[in-house]
């Protein structure tokens, strides 16, 4: 029998357990890529499919229960016996937070506690506005910041700064160090750094949201998940209900309050009572209580379900919100006419629904193999802001590739086979002739037509008189396109050999998802 001193302290199980969920969400985000196939070996989507937040709102967006996210409700039946365990234990971007406490040694002030009605408040909106039209859980959800943040600026940063340094030491550096260097190089390439490099667009602000909710810290320990993290909010209000809590101190202590004191989400009110809805069981109470008098307990009906601090009167003036909210969506120019720019993975469901159920998540542009998924900035409304559109400037959609319907977590990119994808439009390719090179100059280019990867090209020529910057009449072949044929990759825009606008441009005309839907906007 091992003795009281060596017992390991209760903290170290939960670090480990955090530790361990941390790795897991790192392997499975480093797993969303291209690895030489179009099969992703692993459910790399799970987490966002375990996200009730996530799933309540896409299911109230689109008036369905998904399937797909059915997972969630095993966390909620989890939270409600064992409380709000998920956001001490499972949730990357709470460890996160903890983590980054060196950085923020002083951030322990005390906010008033009407600042935790703020998840709840945001909750309700989001689940509203989600039913009534405008769906934005994707913009504050905490795995959504996260991937983001880590896709869009960290991986790419952290390629650019190891690559740059092995060439740097490849290049300039003796035999004997390349000797050492080069496969630990390939080691990263093969494991950790993305299939290739890769841009893109809103990086900058996503890693500024992800360092904001970083940085909260500094006004208050853990203030993102006290007071703003609606699927904390959520869970929250689950966990009021659970029957196992810690309970222990009392007024038996005098003046103590170490429990209170280490509690990281100050879920320990000054007379010792313990609030379920708060506590994340991070056991830091338990472990430094010096009388030992907490101790995680069966309550059962014993315990009262404790107050959320929610008045009437905000409480209705929040879904009054949610539901008028999304009135003025009519009223933009967007409802009479989509942005042509804005063109959508293959596979997207038609605009509305896509919208409804898009989670914002990202994981659909850090698969893309030819770096065409980009996060949209306004072309799509407010409430299209992160979701994925193609930049065919920027990158393409490959032919044979069908990953990002793989890795959408709720089915808002519809998983397709290949021949399904290659019979999927989701743009149409023009020409603008005062910039390519055989209709503006004269000079013969066949570029667009030797990239085209549909088997019968969509890209034809046809043989044209033209007068050159000389003064001469030659004959060269004017390139066109045939709309039944062209699919919309893009990569007849991103491979033409013009500096800055192409002279080949997509757009979203002729999409198939739209097929068979009537209007002016497309939609």
């Amino acid at each position: 029998m091992s003795s009281p001193g060596k017992r390991i302290p209760v903290y170290v199980w939960r670090r480990f357990g955090q530790s361990l969920f941390f790795a897991f969400f790192l392997f499975l985000f480093i797993k969303t890529d291209y690895s030489g196939s179009d099969e992703l070996t692993y459910a790399v989507n799970i987490l966002f499919r375990i996200d009730p937040l996530l799933a309540f709102c896409a299911w109230l967006a689109g008036k369905a229960v998904i399937a797909l996210m059915l997972p969630a409700l095993i966390t909620l039946g989890l939270t409600f016996v064992f409380g709000r365990f998920f956001c001490g234990w499972v949730c990357p971007m709470g460890t996160l937070i903890d983590g980054s406490r060196f950085l923020f040694p002083h951030g322990r002030q005390n906010f008033s506690p009407a600042w935790r009605r703020l998840k709840y408040y945001l909750l309700f909106f989001l689940l509203v506005a989600s039913f009534a039209g405008l769906p934005l859980a994707g913009y504050v959800d905490p795995f959504s910041l996260l991937v983001r943040g880590l896709t869009f600026a960290v991986h790419p940063a952290l390629d650019h700064a190891l690559t740059s340094f092995f060439t740097f030491t490849y290049q300039q550096g003796p035999d004997w160090l390349n000797a050492l260097t080069e496969p630990v190089y390939e080691i990263l390439k093969k494991h950790i750094l993305p299939f290739r490099p890769k841009v893109y667009a809103l990086s900058i602000f996503s890693s500024l949201l992800l360092s904001a909710v970083i940085g909260l810290s500094l006004l208050e320990r853990r203030f993102f998940c006290r007071n703003v993290c609606p699927l904390g909010g959520l869970l929250a209000l689950v966990a009021r209900f659970s029957p196992f809590r810690l309970q222990g101190g009392s007024t038996e202590c005098g003046k103590c309050r170490q429990c209170r004191k280490v509690c990281r989400m100050g879920a320990i009110d000054e007379e010792r009572n313990i609030a379920g809805a708060d506590c994340t069981l991070c056991l830091d109470c338990l472990e430094f209580c010096p009388a030992g008098r907490i101790h995680f307990t069966w309550t059962g009906r014993r315990n009262a379900v404790q107050p959320t601090g929610i008045t009437r009167r905000a409480f209705v003036a929040t879904v009054a919100t949610g539901f008028l909210a999304p009135l003025v969506l009519p009223s933009r120019t967007l409802a009479r006419r989509a942005d042509s720019a804005l063109i959508r993975p293959p596979g997207a469901l038609a605009e509305k629904e896509f919208l409804g159920r898009c989670v914002r998540c990202g994981e659909c542009m850090k698969v893309c193999i030819g770096n065409a998924l980009h996060a949209a900035w306004l072309e799509g409304g407010f409430e299209g802001v992160f979701t994925p559109r193609l930049a065919g400037r920027i990158g393409y959609c490959e032919y044979n590739c069908t990953l990002c319907g793989q890795v959408c977590p709720t089915g808002a990119i519809s998983k397709l086979s290949v021949s399904e994808k290659h019979a999927t439009i989701i743009g149409r390719a023009f020409f603008d002739k005062n910039r390519c090179l055989p209709y503006a100059k004269g000079i013969p280019c066949i570029v667009c037509e030797e990239h085209c990867p549909t088997p019968d090209k969509a890209i034809k020529f046809r043989e044209s008189p033209v007068m050159n910057s000389r003064g001469e009449v030659v004959v060269v072949r004017q390139p066109y396109v045939i709309d039944e044929l062209c699919i919309g990759c893009g990569i007849c825009e991103n491979k033409c050999p013009l500096s800055g606008e192409s002279a080949v441009i997509v757009t979203s005309e002729g999409e198939s998802r739209h097929a068979g839907y009537a209007g002016a906007d497309g939609y």
